[in-house]
C-alpha cells in the first residue's frame, strides 16, 4: 500500500488503529502532543505484535516490517500528505472540533477526515470543516487488532464516494464495516452504555454485589465480560462522557448517568487505566 494514513492520538484506540493499518501494509504517521504518549503507544504496538507472533496470527518476519511502517510525530502538520486521517483523541467534543478545524487546513484537498468518536455527532464535527462531504465516522472497537467490527457513521453531508472509500479501507484491514446513521451514541453505545449504566445503578442501590452483577450477565446472558468489568476496561470517564452525550442528545431521563459513576470519576477512579474502578487492578 502506498497511501499514507495518519492517526491523531497514540492512546488505547489510536495505537490500535495505527497497528492494524501498519499490519496490512499501510505507512502510518501516529501523532500526539506528547512524546511520552507516542513512545508508550509504540511500545504497546510492539507488545501486541509480539503477542500476535506467539499466537501464530502473523509470521515472525512481519514483526519488524509492521513496526518499521509506523512513524511518530508531535506535529499535526505531519498529516498533510495522508489520504486518510483518523482522529482518535479523547472523547471531548471541544477538542475534536479544534482538531478537525486544524486538519481541514492542513490536509490535502482529497483527504478523508475520519473520527473514531464513539458518540459525538459526525455532522457537528464536519461543520467545523470546509469539506463536510469528506468527513465520516470510523468507530473501531477495542482492542482494535482483535475486534472485527468497524461502525461507519455518515454525517448529514458525507458523500457516497467518501463512504465507499472508507468501507473499502475497513475491508482491506480484515474488518467488517457496518453502517449506521448519525444519532447520539450511534448503535454500539446507544445499546451498550445504558446497560452498563443500569448495572451501575444496581450496584449503587445495593441490589447485588459487583461479582454477582457481572457473574449473572456472563453466565446467564453469555456475555464474555460483565458490564462493570467492561466499564473499567473502557474507562469510567469515557462511559460518563458517552452517557452525557446520550442524555443531552435525546433529552430523555432514561439516559441519566448514575450518581455512583459520577462519584467514581470525580475521585479519579477511572478503571483499569488508573488501577481502580469498580474493581482494583
Amino acid at each position: 500500500m502506498t497511501d499514507r494514513i495518519a492517526v491523531v492520538g497514540a492512546g488505547q484506540m489510536g495505537n490500535g488503529i495505527a497497528h492494524v493499518f501498519a499490519q496490512h501494509g499501510f505507512p502510518v504517521t501516529m501523532i500526539d502532543v506528547s512524546q511520552e504518549a507516542l513512545d508508550k503507544g509504540r511500545s504497546t504496538i510492539a507488545k501486541n505484535v509480539e503477542r500476535q507472533v506467539k499466537k501464530g496470527t502473523i509470521a515472525a518476519e512481519d514483526q519488524v516490517k509492521i513496526l518499521s511502517r509506523i512513524d511518530l510525530n508531535m506535529e499535526l502538520d505531519s498529516a498533510s500528505e495522508s489520504s486518510l486521517i483518523v482522529e482518535a483523541a479523547s472523547e471531548d467534543s471541544g477538542l475534536k472540533f479544534r482538531i478537525f478545524t486544524d486538519l481541514d487546513r492542513i490536509a490535502r484537498p482529497d483527504a478523508i477526515l475520519a473520527t473514531n468518536t464513539s458518540s459525538i455527532s459526525i455532522t457537528e464535527i464536519a461543520r467545523r470543516t470546509a469539506r463536510p462531504d469528506k468527513v465520516i465516522g470510523m468507530h473501531f472497537m477495542n482492542p482494535v487488532p482483535v475486534m472485527k467490527l468497524v461502525e461507519i457513521i455518515r454525517g448529514a453531508a458525507t458523500s457516497d464516494k467518501t463512504y465507499e472509500k472508507t468501507r473499502a479501507l475497513a475491508e482491506k484491514l480484515g474488518k467488517t464495516p457496518l453502517e449506521c446513521q448519525d444519532s447520539p451514541g450511534f448503535i454500539s453505545n446507544r445499546v451498550l452504555m445504558p446497560m452498563i449504566n443500569e448495572a451501575i445503578f444496581a450496584l449503587y442501590e445495593g441490589v447485588a454485589t459487583r461479582e454477582s452483577i457481572d457473574g449473572i450477565m456472563k453466565m446467564g446472558m453469555n456475555h464474555p465480560m460483565g458490564p462493570l468489568t467492561l466499564a473499567d476496561f473502557i474507562g469510567l470517564d469515557v462511559c460518563l462522557a458517552i452517557m452525557n452525550v446520550l442524555h443531552d442528545g435525546f433529552g430523555d431521563s432514561k439516559y441519566r448517568p448514575c450518581p455512583l459513576l459520577k462519584r467514581y470519576v470525580d475521585a479519579g477512579w477511572l478503571g483499569k487505566k488508573t488501577g481502580r474502578g469498580f474493581y482494583e487492578y
